[in-house]
């Protein structure tokens, strides 16, 4: 691994400044066959959240969009259904251009899972980050003591894979920038979690980084190794990682 971030905790929420709270219930439609909360259901949530949040900060019409660079989900106890989801939302570093913001899901029945998402905030013409408002960074570093915020990967691309597998794209797994939508890249990653259930047992943690985005129409091949407690995976085109995950007990 490049730094030995991807070996800590993530940070714990801070006890003073923004943090914007939600809830709603876990939905039927994103559980798995043991009644859990997938992680594509994760990423969605996440998602909705954090635009949530914009609005809430009255941020959402000058920075409407945004991309994920990494998102690091770990599963300390599974969510199941029913249950009724709290989310917390915060930002845990910052640039000018771009953050790291944790959102932790606590289930009012029990289950907890804490993620952080580094995201660019993007001019929708240009598809290149902007800079954002004062008014954001203000209110954002209010959490965090982080206000040079930069972007270093924590996982190396896979070699020497084990398995490979084809992974076909549906038309719906297409964002309004032409790309494969965050939760799409999810599904890959369920699909490896079902061939090594011993490592996906919790505590675990699991986290993508994305190189390049995907487009439709590519052929794609989900490839990954094992080492020991570590899963190492590839979503490629052709030779090319466009994505590169990890799975690991925590």
């Amino acid at each position: 691994m490049p730094t030995n971030a991807v070996d800590h905790r993530l940070s714990a929420m801070p006890e003073t400044g923004y943090v914007y709270r939600t809830s709603w219930p876990v939905a039927t439609g994103d559980l798995d066959g043991n009644l859990h909360l997938r992680l594509d259901g994760v990423a969605r949530y996440i998602q909705e959240v954090g635009a949530e949040n914009l609005v809430d900060a009255g941020e959402a019409e000058d920075h409407p969009h945004w991309l994920v660079q990494r998102t690091v989900i770990d599963v300390i106890e599974p969510i199941e259904f029913p249950n009724d989801i709290s989310f917390s939302r915060w930002c845990s570093a910052l640039s000018s251009r771009w953050c790291t913001m944790r959102v932790d899901l606590v289930g009012s029945d029990g289950g907890r899972i804490e993620t952080e998402g580094f995201w660019i905030a993007i001019n929708s013409k240009t598809l290149t980050p902007q800079r954002v408002s004062d008014t954001l960074i203000e209110r954002f570093a209010s959490t965090t003591d982080v206000h040079r915020l930069k972007w270093s990967p924590w996982l190396e691309n896979p070699d020497n894979l084990d398995e490979t597998m084809p992974f076909p794209l549906r038309r719906t797994d297409i964002d309004i920038f032409e790309h494969v939508t965050n939760t799409a890249y999810w599904h890959a990653i369920h699909e490896v979690i079902a061939l090594v259930p011993d490592i996906c047992t919790p505590p675990y943690r699991t986290v993508i980084e994305y190189r390049r985005p995907i487009k439709y129409g590519e052929d794609i091949t989900v490839g990954w190794s094992r080492h020991g407690d570590d899963v190492q995976i590839a979503l490629s085109v052709g030779d090319e990682v466009r994505a590169a995950a990890l799975l690991r007990t925590l």
